[in-house]
């Protein structure tokens, strides 16, 4: 009987391609997580809309040359991959990447607040995305030098250390206080602007539901995907919501509730304003502060 073949000979090889895509998509989730948590507040502020709306096209392009300069700095000890002492060329790449997932994290904010849109001028758009991507760019840059904490070895020695005994109730107010910080800290400087009011004007139906899914995915990958020198703990973590589906919602929902309480307080809501008011302004605010609250629960 002819042997056909060994099913399993090119196993090795496929899992090893299999593994290089996995730690690829992780490196460039970390990069994108690193760009949200540097660069969300910019994304708030009208002030940047406005320059980028009126900017030259000389002006965009050194915009873009400073991304690279400082992501090349950035990237030639740092970047956002798992790798020490990186060579020139691979900086200069590592740079590009990171100018590149800037660029897209940006424009997917800018056209869920509605800021960039189909009927936007290409100068108008280019410009607000170019400037707004400036901060994203240097986040992603800085994702693994300020945020692994010690790579993969670290992690380890983290999971080893958490403690295990703490009990579920205040392992879940830990959980919620760090939460709670995370967003306030993120998001206490947005509360007051008039940014929200114009967002507000724009951002309706079925683009509140996508800023929604925007700050769960966001908040997830922050946590649970990009390999932060936290994350096997917050994994192993013994909270009555533990799970990382289960926990993303419920700290999800203490954002907003954090969100309303700081829009109150400044005035920004009155209990005379209509619930499709406090929804909105809610919505637009809890992004920043799940994105601050993520980044709480990773430094617990």
């Amino acid at each position: 009987m002819a042997i056909v073949g060994n099913p399993t000979r090119n196993h090795p090889r496929s899992q090893r391609r299999k593994n290089i895509w996995r730690s690829e998509l992780t490196d460039l989730i970390r990069g994108a997580s690193g760009g949200f948590l540097f660069g969300i507040p910019l994304l708030y502020t009208m002030e940047v809309w406005w320059i980028g709306s009126s900017s030259e096209p000389p002006r965009m392009l050194a915009t873009l040359v400073m991304s690279f300069i400082a992501a090349f700095l950035l990237n030639r000890t740092a970047g956002f991959r798992k790798v020490k002492g990186v060579r020139p060329l691979a900086a200069v790449m590592e740079s590009m990447e990171a100018i590149a997932i800037g660029i897209i994290c940006a424009i997917l904010i800018l056209f869920l607040l509605r800021e960039i849109t189909l009927a936007t001028p290409l100068k108008e758009a280019l410009g607000k995305v170019v400037f707004e991507s400036l901060p994203f760019t240097l986040g992603v840059a800085l994702a693994s030098s300020q945020l692994l904490g010690g790579g993969r070895g670290q992690a380890t020695n983290n999971q080893q250390a958490a403690p295990q005994s703490n009990g579920r109730l205040p392992a879940t107010l830990a959980d919620i206080g760090a939460t709670l910080i995370g967003a306030t800290i993120i998001a206490f400087n947005i509360a007051p602007t008039d940014e929200l009011s114009m967002l507000s004007a724009a951002v309706s139906g079925p683009w509140l539901l996508g800023v929604m899914a925007a700050s769960l995915v966001i908040s997830y990958g922050i946590v649970f995907v990009a390999g932060f020198s936290e994350q096997e703990k917050r994994i192993q973590q013994q909270g009555i919501f533990q799970g990382p589906f289960s926990e993303t919602v419920i700290s999800y929902l203490v954002s907003l509730i954090a969100s309303a309480g700081m829009l109150w307080f400044f005035q920004q809501l009155s209990v005379e304003d209509p619930w499709s008011m406090w929804l909105s302004f809610t919505i637009l605010l809890g992004l920043p502060a799940t994105i601050g609250g993520a980044a709480g629960r990773l430094a617990l």
